[in-house]
Parts: C-alpha cells; sequence; structure tokens
C-alpha cells in the first residue's frame, strides 16, 4: 500500500468551504479513482492540515496524480486549500 502525505494551509476564511468540500472530494475519488483505498483528514494548528490518502499501488497513485482535479468535488477540495506546504508518498510497512 502506498501512504499519500500532503500537509496543506487552508486560511480561516476557507476552513469552512475546505471541510465542507472534503466528502465530495471523497465521493469523486471513490467513482474515479482506481486504487483509492480511503483517507483521513489532520488538523495540525496554526491553518495546516495533513491529508493522508491510502493507495492500492504506486501506479494507482500516479494514475490518479495525473487526473488532477477532474472532477466537481476534486476541484472545490482543491480550490479551498491557499498553500501545499508539502506532499511526499511512502510505502505502507
Amino acid at each position: 500500500m502506498i501512504v499519500e502525505l500532503t500537509r496543506v494551509r487552508v486560511a480561516p476564511e476557507h476552513t469552512e468551504a475546505f471541510l465542507a468540500a472534503r466528502p465530495g472530494m471523497l465521493a469523486d475519488f471513490r467513482a474515479d479513482r482506481t486504487g483509492f483505498v480511503g483517507a483521513r483528514l489532520v488538523r495540525l494548528g496554526g491553518g495546516e492540515w495533513l491529508d493522508i490518502v491510502d493507495w492500492r499501488s504506486a501506479e494507482d497513485r500516479a494514475a490518479s496524480r495525473q487526473k488532477g482535479a477532474n472532477r466537481p468535488g476534486i476541484r472545490a477540495f482543491f480550490e479551498a486549500i491557499d498553500e501545499v506546504v508539502s506532499a511526499e508518498d511512502g510505502e505502507a510497512v
């Protein structure tokens, strides 16, 4: 399993939209992303969040990255993010 770790910054005035968009983003991932296993969102403080997404394989993760924000729920979630602080993938062991 591949674990995608993306740390983002969301301005206080965008937090409501960010959280409201999350269910739609997850629904679109389930419908459109082969190998999507699940996701968790962690509030870190200071307007930062850690999005933890599990993928069946590195190939599935790469295919998802190529699609980008191709569906409305995904697009709305991404648009509420002010800054990507860091992003990396790792293998669950």
